[in-house]
């Protein structure tokens, strides 16, 4: 495996002092990720409406293959939803002795429990490549609103992926200049990739940044593409999940349903099921949301506003357990988590789901 070390793009217009961020992604096999820039300038003008070519990113400096994002605490933290299955309404008012967690089949002690107490770190992930474009009016004002709904101590931080992935605001808590960057979002390229496994490796390293050290991380990924194959000299699908694994990021997608969206996700869905067995890697966006306790959502761009806010709604409703693990080797390995209530929960409750993530990778000397 080659794992690549990204270089952000950016291109400072000094006219009218209108300032903004546009990127180019190409539609070769050629795949860089791109590392942020905290230096980014934020002062934005109006939104471009052409796309501006840059130059094709540099070569990356190859790093060893066994560099990974690693847990570095004993402290294991967990984010559970916990709604009706029936009705899907959220249940609020349990208590650290309604879970239950369990380790690789052992039961662990709750040290820590709390609800909508942690702040947030937030990355939005924008889809800017393919044909179809998944950020049109009506989603770029249901993901304005849906900021609104944020704590004033949660930090956003925005990137645009393709081909390559660029940080076009790094994280802040200021909705002005959130506001600013989500009003100028780069057009997107005509046939530029859907590369899953630069986005997940990015935003990975990216979330190391995040200045809520005790804080809940989460990717949200907006985009018509709920999966794809493997992009070429890019690191491999398996890493860039482990990565996004080990951060301890709850993974969320957004589905915008624009015309053709359905058709070419499921002529995606059916390619990568031919060759399930022996073809190329792919990562499926639905599959690590499920992992790390995550939703994916859609609708009509037109009904987003009500599904954008959910969702936030979701995140700010969790309940925030963790644990010191019994097993005390720091080997490194994966280690299975479950998520349970507790027996003594009133039926009255009727039956209850639990959205939590599944694993954890354990620190290592």
């Amino acid at each position: 495996m080659r794992s690549r070390n990204p270089t952000l793009l950016f291109l400072i217009l000094p006219f009218t002092s209108i300032v903004f961020a546009a990127f180019l992604f190409y539609p070769d096999t050629s795949v860089t990720s791109q590392t942020p820039n905290r230096n980014f300038n934020t002062n934005r003008g109006r939104p471009s409406r052409k796309a501006i070519q840059l130059p094709p990113p540099p070569s990356p400096t190859p790093k060893s293959s066994e560099e990974v994002v690693k847990v570095n605490v004993d402290l294991v933290k967990i984010d559970a939803l916990v709604m009706q299955k029936n009705t899907a309404r959220i249940v609020g008012g349990l208590k650290k002795e309604d879970f239950l967690i369990y380790e690789d089949g052992t039961r662990q002690e709750i040290t820590h429990f709390s609800q909508d107490e942690l702040p947030l770190s937030v990355i939005l992930m924008i889809d800017r490549g393919g044909c179809l474009n998944a950020y049109g009016d009506d989603v770029h004002r249901a993901a304005r609103e849906a900021i609104d709904r944020l704590k004033p101590v949660d930090e956003i931080a925005v990137m645009g992926y393709a081909s390559f992935t660029v940080l076009l605001q790094p994280f802040t808590r200021n909705r002005m200049v959130i506001e600013n960057t989500l009003n100028n979002i780069p057009q997107q390229g005509p046939i530029g990739e859907h590369c899953l496994n630069n986005l997940f490796t990015d935003a990975a390293d990216y979330m190391a940044k995040a200045s809520n050290p005790e804080g809940r991380r989460v990717v949200i990924v907006l985009t018509g593409a709920s999966r794809r194959f493997h992009c070429p000299d890019g690191p491999s699908d398996k890493s860039a999940v482990q990565a996004i694994y080990e951060s301890g990021s709850v993974v969320c997608g957004i589905f915008p349903k624009v015309i053709g969206q359905g058709l070419e996700n499921a002529q995606f869905i059916a390619a990568t099921r031919l060759t399930k067995l022996v073809g190329p890697d792919y990562i499926d966006i639905q599959d690590v949301a499920n992992e790390t306790g995550g939703e994916v959502m859609s609708d009509k761009p037109e009904k987003l506003g009500t599904t954008f806010q959910t969702l936030i709604d979701h995140l700010r409703s969790r309940y925030n357990l963790a644990f010191v693990s019994t097993n005390k080797k720091r080997d490194g390995t994966t280690r299975k988590l479950k998520l349970d209530l507790a027996p003594s929960i009133p039926k009255s409750q009727g039956k209850l789901v639990v959205k939590a993530r599944r694993s954890y990778v354990a620190p290592r000397n």
